[in-house]
């Protein structure tokens, strides 16, 4: 009978000691190594940070949005670490010199092709149990948006031709027609 391999399981010590230039994200121990983003991923997410800051700037709130890389140690533990695309914090206890302690309030990833699987499945039920609010996965090989409300539990698609509409601020609505313009998509 053949021996059973055994997965090693990582800390956050494991994060830290990659070599420069090498990124990885900790889910429940298991390491997952991250490729760098295209331009199309990263403008995406530039057009999405700059709108939601400047409506956090406008209106004066506690928020906070961050982009990757930015640590988010989701439950406080040394198993779990994460670097969203953007992450929204509105609790400021929760930010450390290293990222966010605890689950931010929104969280948005941009699909990249090597990430389908970790950003509709793994993540969606690490950020959902870990105590995210809100929750976006930004598809632009579909171009569809699927948006999250963890405390209501509802779940709507858009598409990118649409304007979203932010659950957790009432006047926040992003159009995702004109970053699609940016891309030619």
């Amino acid at each position: 009978m053949p021996a059973l391999v055994q997965e090693r399981f990582h800390t956050i010590d494991d994060i830290y000691a990659l070599p420069d230039g090498k990124r990885a994200e900790l889910i429940d121990g298991q390491l997952y190594m991250m490729a760098p983003p295209s331009r199309q991923h990263q403008t995406i997410a530039r057009e999405l940070f700059s709108s939601i800051n400047s409506y956090i700037k406008s209106k004066g709130g506690p928020c906070e949005p961050f982009f990757a890389p930015f640590a988010v140690f989701l439950n406080k533990d040394d198993t779990n670490y994460v670097e969203p695309d953007i992450s929204v914090i509105c609790d400021k206890s929760k930010l450390t010199d290293k990222g966010c302690s605890g689950a931010p309030d929104w969280i948005i990833e941009i699909v990249s092709p090597g990430s389908r699987r970790m950003d509709y499945f793994t993540k969606l039920f690490k950020y959902r149990t870990s105590g995210v609010r809100e929750y976006w996965i930004v598809d632009p090989d579909r171009k569809r948006v699927t948006v999250y409300d963890f405390e209501s539990e509802d779940t709507w698609d858009y598409t990118f031709s649409e304007t979203v509409k932010s659950c957790i601020y009432d006047d926040l609505f992003i159009s995702f027609s004109s970053i699609s313009e940016l891309l030619n998509l």
